[in-house]
């Protein structure tokens, strides 16, 4: 059953270090400068990528209107975060969610059961993990630079 909702505008990326994410972890050289491309994802977003995305994920997503409405109402979609990985020539993500203390905090006053608070944060990551594909697979022209070390074992 697809979701009839409209689509949420897409997030603003801005500079934010991805290792500092929990659920992300990004490998890097030294201690140059990382360029995680947000410039040209934000372009991608804006012209087609995250509408493209979420059309896909409104029509297999588990979410029914009320809990959507809870996710837009606490504004999830804004807070999502996409950038390069270079290392492992992906896009990588970082999906918002509903934290482990909504019940003291009065979160929002739909809120009623964990098992809600896990289906929106497990949506939104597989939401975040269509945006991420479908980049790298439609919109991304560009390919990895980096070069694993000369002095890597050879485990074949």
């Amino acid at each position: 059953m697809t979701l009839e909702v409209d689509t949420p505008a897409p997030p603003t990326l801005d500079f934010v270090d991805p290792n500092e994410y929990e659920d992300a972890t990004i490998s890097a050289s030294g201690t140059e400068e990382i360029d995680y491309r947000r410039e040209e994802l934000q372009d991608f977003l804006e012209t087609g990528a995250w509408e493209e995305a979420f059309e896909e994920w409104r029509a297999d997503t588990d979410l029914n209107e009320r809990e959507f409405s809870i996710a837009r109402d606490l504004d999830l979609f804004a807070d999502f975060d996409f950038f390069w990985d270079d290392f492992a020539d992906r896009v990588g993500y970082h999906a918002p969610g509903i934290p482990e203390d909504w019940q003291a905090r009065e979160y929002h006053p739909e809120l009623d059961t964990w098992g809600t608070v896990s289906a929106i944060n497990a949506e939104l990551t597989e939401f975040g993990q269509i945006v991420s594909v479908i980049l790298k697979e439609e919109y991304i022209d560009w390919e990895a630079e980096y070069e694993p070390p000369e002095d890597l074992p050879d485990f074949d």
